[in-house]
């Protein structure tokens, strides 16, 4: 596993060496918020969340959550 990733670290590192340097502010922008959607957050930040759009109002009902999903 550690040498697949070097690998990829390698790759990422070349790849980002050929960027011209007006670009990699935008690169740089769009690892982080690529890394932020991937991670999960901690169950208590999410919960907090959660509790916090529910006080507000900002639930749905259950039999919605399936509208427009084509799943079988």
């Amino acid at each position: 596993m550690a040498t697949q990733v070097s690998a990829y670290a390698e790759q990422l590192v070349r790849e980002i060496k050929e960027m011209p340097e007006e670009y990699l502010p935008n690169l740089l922008e769009i690892v982080r918020l690529f890394r932020e959607s991937v991670s999960l957050k901690p169950a208590e930040a999410s919960f907090r969340q959660g509790w916090k759009e529910t006080l507000a109002g900002e639930t749905r009902q259950v039999s919605e959550l399936w509208d427009g999903i084509d799943a079988e």
